[in-house]
């Protein structure tokens, strides 16, 4: 890091190569930490307590009310991401450009969380639901920049997949405790917000993020605009590849695991008892492969220097996985699946941030872009359920397409990652 002339460490867009001869491991637990204690409480939340909530509120219009909450969340969610991110990479000050952003979206996780336990009527469960997306995005796309900002490209397969681990463990974790407050809702959902005020303020501590007062700031006129708060245009060709390819993928994994109590069901034709041994299975299998591969695929894709290789083959991994089920409707084509599109989806967490980071068109930019690359994680929730609705309506009820389809779809993904031109 250069020194300006008050002997202020400067902020610098990125880092190169030669900086950095040993990778920045706190800055992985920095970011590791920041998505454990932000998506454990929210999945937590979303998955297990939210429905919880809404049955005590409005019992007879439960399904509706659920289905409302997650699609206001989702467009605020998309709106904040990119607009929060943008603003991020706009920031001077003398704590940095992330950190004023990832501290305030604790703080304000906590109090619409407790604003959102407080309410006892739809429209505000409705509002203070949507607060909250907004607050826990000012934490999601300016902690990812860390990554960005502070991380050398060839340090950044070993630190995403640190990253990767703390998200896989918030993942499956987050809602395993949320189980364990079914009985006292209030009470878990207060435990979450807690969990939430801790995410910016680890990760500030432990990254130090530099001031950035010393950055030339921006005037607002037209060409900033469209720079920090437009879906990028020059230079964006490895970026919506990128971007598509990432959807397609998560679309194929959603599909399934979004009608997973269906497929086991009606299609695999278990009972209540077997679709609960079956579920826990699989969950169990798509959480620890998921975890072993976050910890190896990174550091393999820096020593092999690619990106793509390595996602590709997450892709190829995640479609043999969801194509198994189509051979067979027998209940071990389910655990097959769980125990090789894990693996698939294990590499992806780990190396796909590190394939983001490569390809954004401007390092001045990257809080706004990562976080309209977000847009495949929220998209292919979204997708994912539709797709899977479409298929099985058109087949009068049956599921077994949705399997060949998810299978195409992710290797279309990993096709689109193989084009892009920059990232070996």
């Amino acid at each position: 890091m250069s020194k300006s002339t008050e002997n202020e460490v400067v902020w610098q867009d990125t880092i190169q190569d030669d900086q950095q001869p040993k990778a920045p491991i706190k800055i992985g637990l920095a970011t590791g930490l920041g998505a454990l204690l932000w998506l454990g409480p929210y999945l937590g939340v979303n998955a297990v307590l939210l429905p919880a909530k809404v049955q005590q509120v409005a019992p007879s219009d439960k399904a509706q009310i659920v289905a409302l909450l997650a699609s206001a969340a989702m467009i605020v969610a998309t709106l904040a991401n990119i607009i929060i991110g943008g603003l991020s990479d706009l920031i001077r000050s003398r704590w940095g450009r992330r950190t004023p952003w990832i501290i305030a979206g604790s703080v304000g996780g906590l109090v619409t969380l407790l604003w959102f336990n407080a309410a006892s009527s739809v429209i505000m469960m409705v509002v203070s639901w949507c607060f909250y997306q907004v607050f826990l995005n000012a934490i999601v796309a300016p902690l990812l920049a860390f990554l960005q900002d502070r991380v050398a490209p060839k340090h950044r397969g070993t630190i995403s997949s640190i990253y990767a681990f703390g998200y896989v463990i918030g993942q499956y974790g987050g809602q395993v405790l949320g189980a364990q407050f079914l009985s006292t809702v209030g009470t878990g959902i207060i435990v979450m917000g807690v969990l939430t005020l801790f995410a910016g303020p680890l990760a500030a501590v432990i990254v130090r993020e530099p001031s950035s007062k010393a950055m030339p700031k921006k005037h607002f006129t037209f060409d900033m605009f469209v720079q920090n708060f437009v879906f990028p245009i020059h230079h964006a060709r490895d970026f919506y590849l990128a971007l598509f390819g990432k959807m397609m993928i998560n679309t194929a994994t959603t599909a399934i695991m979004g009608y997973q109590l269906y497929i086991l069901s009606d299609y695999i034709k278990l009972n209540t008892s077997g679709q609960q041994k079956y579920v826990s299975i699989i969950s169990t299998l798509m959480m620890i492969t998921a975890i072993v591969m976050s910890i190896t695929a990174g550091p393999i894709s820096d020593k092999i220097k690619s990106r793509k290789i390595p996602v590709f083959t997450a892709a190829l991994l995640v479609a043999i996985g969801v194509a198994m089920p189509a051979f067979s409707n027998a209940p071990w084509t389910m655990i097959v699946y769980g125990l090789v599109a894990g693996l698939g989806m294990g590499i992806f967490f780990s190396v796909d941030q590190a394939l983001n980071l490569e390809v954004l068109p401007d390092p001045n930019t990257a809080a706004k872009d990562l976080g309209i690359l977000n847009l495949a994680n929220t998209g292919s929730q979204i997708l994912g359920p539709i797709v899977a609705a479409a298929i099985v309506t058109a087949a009068h009820g049956s599921y077994y397409g949705i399997f060949p389809v998810c299978a195409a779809l992710a290797l279309v993904g990993g096709i689109l990652v193989l084009m892009i031109k920059k990232v070996k």
